[in-house]
């Protein structure tokens, strides 16, 4: 780490600014640009496969625009371009972050039967008021057909979570433009809309969520991610999820580093989950949130039938119900106990409230090895400001860690910061300088833990005022409430104290390797030869390269 944090870049913003940055709620709509001129564009579906249409939505202040189409792998590849296609400025309802925006088809695209899986970036180029050209972009997944894929890797991409922060017309999971006052998060969001910008693409000097300089004494907490999208019109919530700060990253070092890579969305998971019964090894990255009943469910049976799961990822929290049609996503989430229609049923497969919650009686750990209600936040605001930005090794011996020339002690990705923003972990004890996980800690059979970080549900420090803080603790007591019904400050200590852990545990005839970090794929974006070597040896070993 390099600087302390009154050191930060103001990104050109007043201490206001930075204020509003962070403590408002500001969101991408239709007409905002004004005389500047816009062009919107959305997809009838996140994915395709080769062979198929797809559909474009289109809504422009120029009457024509051209678009450009390039395969975002470990080079970029383009695929398509056109000119001069009709457009026109389209209507937009109040609530389409709810309902869809429900635009008419602008045109539509036969996708070539020679267009591999990965994902396809979209350009769209049109000409604004005064000669200026108005740009923004659109993303889709060319998923691969079913059948047998030997030797490859599937990469799903956490398309619940893009949902659930795409901020694009007002409202997402987290704030929002719905509710009698128009100031409350929206229970239900649609796909039917544009992603917001920073979902697609990003310039190389995007900060990403944990804080790269430490925090002074007596220094109140700074998130320079959502400062620097402030003052740049991207979404604060793109290094919260999306394409260009996850799952892209990962995407190409896998094409760089030789392996064959297929890519899909977690909508296959719900509507085609036998997609992952060809694949000897399957990869998750970076935020992954978001899960439906039925996402889980393909992934629980393809690991007990004997597939692989390497999940280099954080935060698997939230139950979700996805509609019939695969266009809205709900998740009451904090409200669900109170709002919830679902909660008065009795049926557990559709209340979207925590995995964690006993009404829910399926355990983020049973899937994945790793709980967040055990984790949570690293190197964000004023949780562990100061703590280590990797992951502590107690194992180095393990298969994982071949050819690292890690030992105990060591910090795996310290000086790339692959631990952040929320991590995943477990309760455990140390016996012999060994971590255990505990009888009661509900973590699978035969579970080892190869390291270990800390990390906490509340930004704790007596000596700031509150209202300083944008997490604060409000988190940790919701965490004490799934848990144990109960808000108060006894039951806030017992949650607020986490970790973030990599485990590897058997399940079923398969196995599971955890790195429980949204950040890992820095150490890829910052080429870390030993969080690369650690990455290798996991796909190796699943692919069945090595013993």
């Amino acid at each position: 780490m390099t600087s302390h944090n009154d050191e930060y870049p103001d990104f050109g913003l007043t201490p206001e600014e930075r204020r509003r940055a962070v403590f408002t709620h500001y969101y991408e709509r239709p007409g905002m640009d004004g005389e500047h001129g816009e062009i919107w564009c959305y997809t009838d579906r996140f994915s395709y496969r080769s062979g198929e249409t797809a559909t474009f939505f289109v809504s422009s202040t120029a009457p024509t625009f051209g678009i450009e189409i390039v395969r975002d792998g470990a080079v970029e590849t383009p695929l398509f371009s056109r000119r001069n296609v009709a457009a026109r400025w389209q209507d937009t309802p109040d609530q389409c972050s709810v309902h869809g925006c429900g635009w008419e088809a602008t045109f539509e695209l036969p996708l070539p039967s020679d267009w591999p899986s990965g994902a396809y970036r979209v350009a769209l180029r049109a000409e604004g008021p005064g000669g200026k050209t108005v740009v923004s972009h659109h993303l889709f997944v060319i998923a691969p057909h079913a059948g047998r894929k030997a030797g490859r890797v599937l990469l799903v991409a956490s398309t619940g979570t893009w949902t659930a922060y795409n901020t694009w017309g007002g409202s997402n999971h987290y704030e929002g433009i719905t509710g009698p006052n128009r100031d409350h998060f929206a229970t239900t969001v649609s796909t039917q809309r544009p992603w917001c910008r920073g979902f697609v693409v990003l310039p190389p000097t995007a900060p990403r969520v944990p804080v790269e300089a430490s925090l002074g004494p007596m220094k109140e907490p700074r998130y320079p991610h959502m400062e620097w999208a402030f003052a740049t019109g991207h979404s604060k919530k793109y290094a919260s999820s999306g394409w260009a700060s996850y799952e892209s990253h990962f995407f190409r070092w896998a094409e760089r580093a030789g392996y064959a890579i297929d890519l899909a969305t977690q909508h296959e998971l719900q509507f085609a989950p036998d997609l992952l019964d060809g694949y000897a090894c399957v990869v998750f990255v970076g935020h992954c949130e978001y899960w439906s009943w039925e996402m889980r469910d393909a992934i629980d049976r393809y690991v007990e039938n004997g597939g692989k799961v390497a999940r280099f990822a954080g935060n698997f929290l939230w139950q979700t119900r996805i509609s019939a049609d695969g266009t809205q996503q709900t998740c009451y989430k904090y409200t669900a106990r109170d709002a919830d229609p679902i909660a008065a049923t009795g049926d557990i497969t559709r209340l979207t409230h925590s995995w964690d919650a006993p009404e829910i009686g399926r355990p983020a750990i049973q899937t994945f090895g790793l709980s967040p209600s055990k984790g949570i936040y690293a190197g964000w605001g004023g949780c562990t400001p100061r703590g280590v930005r990797g992951f502590p090794i107690y194992r180095p011996q393990h298969w994982a860690f071949k050819n690292t020339g890690l030992f105990y002690g060591d910090v795996l990705g310290q000086e790339s910061h692959i631990f952040g923003y929320e991590v995943d972990g477990l309760d455990h004890l140390v016996r012999n300088g060994l971590p255990e996980a505990t009888p009661e800690s509900g973590a699978l059979p035969g579970t080892e833990i190869l390291a270990v970080g800390l990390a906490s549900q509340v930004e704790e420090n007596d000596d700031l005022p509150k209202d300083n803080m944008w997490l604060g603790d409000g988190d940790g007591r919701f965490t004490a409430d799934v848990l144990y019904r109960d808000k108060s400050d006894e039951a806030l200590e017992r949650v607020k104290r986490g970790n973030g852990m990599i485990v590897v545990a058997p399940k079923g005839r398969g196995e599971i390797f955890h790195a429980g970090s949204c950040e890992w794929v820095a150490g890829l974006l910052r080429k870390d030869a030993m969080v690369e070597r650690v990455t290798a040896n996991v796909l190796d070993r699943y692919l069945a390269k090595t013993g």
